[in-house]
């Protein structure tokens, strides 16, 4: 190799040197960046890591407040449910029979009576006749998705019934009576056959009534104050005729032994009939309904009393509330087939208004008028007008009452002229 091409061998390798050097010093600055990228990004990872660790833990406080409001408030909810059930009447109690279940029920019914009876005025301290104070135990099996046994027992607990006192025996005593022994087959299909002691099918005919003031005023006016004497105004004697004795709405025949079959309900009536001891019967139809703007009762009976001076017995009674006035109209009237002298007969009407005043409840007004003849002797007459107030405290099942009402006998000619009775009551009725 001669000198000239020794150089020009030299000169190219310089060249090529020339170009590798800068390319390889810049691959290495690239891989000294790509170094410093990587830390960065593995400190932001870590200050991620971080700020995720301490969200985490402000989540878990969190899960844990909430948990123990949670359970704070499912302790209250318990506590309040415990004191609301004590505060209320169980609906049933254990029954000896683990197919039958017993309710109990009832209610205490007293009042105060201020009466004048033209001579006098005094105060009674009575339990209202008009429903007296009772308890009520009801046993239910179901046989058969149609067919259900019962039984059911009614005790009444009244001392001094308004019914038993009177000017000259102002404490009657106790008051206990069975009102209802019974037990019973329903069937949903066939109907209700009952067998023992309580309503008849006629019991209540007479009182249909949707005021809401029939605790202290229906058509049995005569029952809070029914044992107050009537007093002659020329001598201020007491007579033997009581407000009872004088005034007498014919319902029915009331609770006796009796074996009854209730037919089921058809488009709202219901049949009944029931055969009693002593050659007794009675037969009752019933309606309630509603529509229109109203809701409406009515019932009609027929009774074969079997008496030494009657043998037929009729009554019946209407009452219609329009429910968004709350005006309601209730009649009623009864009679008895007299076999000697004229027939005794009754006719009641009752105008009222419901309304709410207040949260606790309804208040409910009641304006009536009774009329009677020959009920405590023939060619006599009995007629009486009332006014009442009930206001419901629809929570504890309790209605406080208020009532007026006066009775007045213009008796026949061979008795002597007897002066009013005037009766202001006061009153109240738990049910439990």
């Amino acid at each position: 190799m001669n000198r000239k091409q020794r150089a020009l061998l030299a000169g190219a390798g310089a060249l090529l040197m020339a170009q590798f050097v800068p390319a390889v010093q810049a691959e290495a600055k690239q891989v000294t960046v790509d170094a410093k990228m990587l830390e960065q990004l593995q400190q932001l990872v870590m200050d991620q890591q971080k700020q995720l660790d301490k969200l985490q833990q402000q989540v878990d406080q969190f899960q844990q407040t909430a948990v123990a409001a949670q359970t704070q408030a499912q302790e209250a909810k318990t506590v309040a449910e415990e004191v609301k059930t004590s505060s209320q009447a169980a609906k049933t109690v254990v029954s000896g029979s683990e197919r039958v279940k017993l309710a109990v029920s009832g209610q205490v019914n007293r009042a105060v009576n201020v009466a004048d009876d033209g001579d006098q005025t005094d105060a009674y301290f009575v339990d209202n006749g008009a429903s007296n104070s009772r308890i009520r135990f009801v046993g239910t099996g179901a046989m058969s998705e149609d067919l259900t046994l019962g039984t059911n027992l009614e005790i009444a607990l009244a001392p001094n019934l308004s019914g038993d006192v009177s000017q000259s025996k102002q404490e009657s005593g106790d008051f206990f009576e069975e009102r209802v022994a019974e037990l019973y087959l329903q069937s949903k299909q066939y109907g209700k056959v009952s067998l023992g002691k309580g309503s008849t099918p006629s019991d209540g005919t007479a009182e249909v009534d949707l005021s809401g003031t029939d605790v202290i005023q229906y058509a049995s006016y005569a029952d809070i104050a029914g044992g107050l004497l009537f007093r002659e105004s020329s001598t201020n004697m007491l007579t033997g005729v009581k407000v009872s004795n004088a005034f007498n709405d014919f319902d029915g025949l009331s609770r006796k032994s009796r074996l009854r079959y209730d037919s089921p309900l058809f488009y709202g009536f219901g049949v009944a009939g029931s055969v009693i001891s002593d050659s007794r019967w009675d037969t009752a139809l019933r309606w309630s309904g509603s529509g229109y703007g109203f809701k409406a009762g009515a019932a009609a009976a027929v009774a074969y009393v079997n008496e030494s001076n009657a043998d037929y017995q009729y009554d019946g009674s209407l009452s219609l509330l329009h429910e968004e006035t709350g005006l309601n109209l209730t009649f009623s009237a009864g009679t008895k087939d007299a076999d000697n002298g004229d027939d005794p007969y009754s006719i009641y009407t009752k105008l009222g208004w419901q309304t709410q005043f207040c949260p606790l409840g309804k208040t409910s007004f009641g304006l009536d008028y009774g009329y009677g003849e020959n009920i405590s002797a023939s060619g006599d007459e009995g007629d009486s007008f009332g006014f009442a107030m009930v206001q419901t405290i629809a929570e504890y099942g309790t209605e406080l009452y208020f009532q007026f009402r006066q009775y007045s006998l213009d008796r026949d000619s061979m008795y002597a002229d007897v002066d009013d009775i005037n009766v202001g009551t006061i009153g109240a009725r738990v049910k439990f």
